[in-house]
């Protein structure tokens, strides 16, 4: 848009003038201004500060319609007005920063949860020892939750054939376990 064009659309209304200003600029404004916001802002702080740029070139129109490059002077004002922004919004992200910490969990919450995958891959150690079949019964029928027919189905077995073999590779998985000091009890 030239300054000729723009003092044409001002004399006839600036509303006009400021239509024309948001739809020939909006994807140029909304570019510099989402590249700049991007790691700090979401969706919505970007659009205001959209509107914050518009807002200021309207009122720069307002004083004077100036020969040059238009563009040049709008890209300018967007910079501007991102950085201001990614300021105040990087400054209330520092503030909340305090908040972060009361989310990390306690050291023995942490000492838990690595004994209890520990004891996981032991399990899980175990049950490959088993053998197959054996393994897959007890991974599908404990992991996986599915019943003696569906396992059956799987493996190729008859349901009764995986209820005994369950039964036994549970006995010798107890047993491994004993021997690996993983007591049931506790």
């Amino acid at each position: 848009m030239t300054a000729d064009e723009m003092k044409r659309l001002a004399v006839t209304s600036k509303a006009n003038l400021h239509r024309a200003l948001f739809d020939e600029y909006c994807n140029y404004v909304y570019a510099i201004v989402s590249g700049k916001l991007k790691s700090c802002a979401v969706r919505e702080d970007i659009e205001e500060c959209v509107s914050d740029v518009f807002a200021e070139i309207f009122r720069l129109c307002e004083k004077d319609i100036h020969e040059g490059d238009l563009r040049g002077i709008i890209g300018t004002i967007a910079k501007r007005t991102a950085i201001d922004y990614h300021r105040k919004l990087s400054a209330k992200t520092a503030s909340v920063s305090d908040d972060i910490f009361a989310n990390i969990p306690d050291i023995s919450d942490i000492a838990a949860d690595t004994e209890q995958k520990d004891i996981n891959r032991i399990i899980y150690e175990n049950i490959k020892k088993l053998g197959e079949p054996d393994a897959s019964i007890i991974l599908q029928q404990y992991f996986y939750g599915r019943t003696a027919k569906e396992i059956g189905n799987s493996v190729s077995m008859k349901e009764n054939t995986v209820h005994k073999r369950s039964i036994r590779a549970r006995q010798k998985l107890k047993e491994l376990l004993i021997q690996a000091g993983i007591n049931h009890n506790a």
